[in-house]
């Protein structure tokens, strides 16, 4: 063989089958071959496993994919490219025109633009209610067909905690989906609930370290099965080097998660007794409106602690101008603690009753509470706070 041949075809590394490596490789590759054509029709039909190219499925992917599924509960599992893009594909995928769908006030702006803007143009109409309205949700699901309920909990940025057993039973007795971001509350959460599809940004707590992005969608087989064409069309896959960083990321998610949540505590409590604060939003404290729905929901109540100051959206300016070891950036649940304000939250769209009840007033903000000693991280809150009022 001469060389330029052989730099396209290297010598063949076999590891035999008792030496195996701690860590999984990383599958950096597009293109995966069987050893004839038979063999290669064969898994076209479905006949036999294997892999044959990435945009359809990867072994470093599928690794991921089937470690999510079994820490959410349920079967099976896809990854994409952002959480976004988790939610655009199953939008896309589980939708056609004419179908309806029932959204809350409370969710994620980006999906609302999704369902307001996108479905839309596609003769996909939608229901905007809050997600404390459960009667209302009984009358628009008895109004007409619905497709999909979509909701999440804690909601974003306001940690507000949908009934999850009423939704989904709503839901199912109307004969729709119950999907479910489930981002905020983590993979260790709300799978003993009878949610349809999970939906999962793995930006966030997956990784923890704030460097890749991805998502995942988490349900029983049959609807993955049903949605995997779909996904592997729309092109939005997740890339092998980043499936590898998120699955050594998951190795620390339970120590990280929840010592990040009992930092968000902390912070929450002093929030909660500081004459500058005029409401704290974490589902952790008793004077939260839904804690003892989120005490019988959850086993952790979040790393995301949001609030309003008194003084509106100068003092909320002041404040984070003086945090020093919060990032005023997007996302969450990195070990770096974080920091957004109300313009960075978004939500102009909504009318003036949709703006009440998203609760996001002008001097709303929401941190993320990362993994810094907590008495550095309350000293940094309390001298911001005394900024506010100077």
């Amino acid at each position: 063989m001469k060389k330029p041949t052989r730099v396209n075809h290297p010598p063949a590394v076999e590891v035999p089958a008792d030496n195996r490596p701690l860590v999984a490789p990383i599958y950096q590759s597009v293109k995966f071959e069987f050893d004839n054509l038979e063999q290669t029709e064969r898994f076209l039909r479905g006949e036999r496993p294997g892999f044959f190219y990435s945009r359809a499925s990867n072994p470093t992917t599928r690794q991921l994919e089937l470690l999510l599924a079994e820490l959410q509960g349920r079967e099976d599992c896809l990854v994409t490219a952002s959480g976004i893009g988790a939610i655009a594909q199953t939008l896309l995928a589980l939708t056609q025109q004419g179908d309806h769908l029932l959204c809350f006030v409370e969710s994620y702006n980006p999906t609302r633009y999704l369902i307001r803007r996108l479905l839309g143009r596609f003769g996909v109409s939608h229901t905007l209610l809050s997600i404390e309205d459960l009667a209302g949700v009984e009358r628009a699901l008895a109004a007409q067909p619905t497709r999909l309920v979509l909701f999440e909990s804690p909601t974003n940025p306001i940690t507000k905690i949908a009934d999850i057993a009423a939704l989904t039973r709503l839901a199912h007795a109307a004969g729709a989906l119950a999907v479910m971001d489930n981002t905020f509350a983590g993979f260790h959460q709300h799978g003993d609930y009878e949610v349809d599809i999970f939906l999962h940004s793995l930006t966030k707590y997956a990784s923890g370290t704030g460097d890749v992005m991805g998502g995942a969608v988490i349900a029983r087989g049959e609807l993955i099965r049903a949605m995997r064409a779909d996904f592997s069309a729309l092109g939005g896959t997740l890339d092998p080097h980043t499936a590898f960083l998120i699955l050594r990321g998951l190795k620390t998610y339970f120590v990280r998660y929840r010592a990040q949540c009992e930092r968000a505590l902390r912070v929450a409590q002093l929030l909660a007794q500081h004459p500058a604060v005029a409401r704290v939003h974490y589902p952790g404290l008793p004077q939260h409106p839904q804690h003892a729905l989120a005490r019988q929901q959850m086993q952790d109540f979040g790393t995301i602690v949001s609030f309003d100051l008194q003084g509106g959206a100068a003092a909320g300016r002041r404040f984070v101008d003086a945090l020093q070891l919060f990032a005023l950036t997007p996302s969450l649940g990195s070990t770096e603690s974080l920091v957004v304000t109300p313009q960075i939250m978004g939500g102009r769209e909504l009318n003036a009753e949709q703006q009440r009840i998203a609760a996001i007033t002008e001097g709303t903000l929401r941190l993320s509470i990362g993994l810094e000693d907590p008495e550095d991280l309350l000293a940094d809150i309390a001298q911001a706070l005394a900024a506010t009022q100077q």
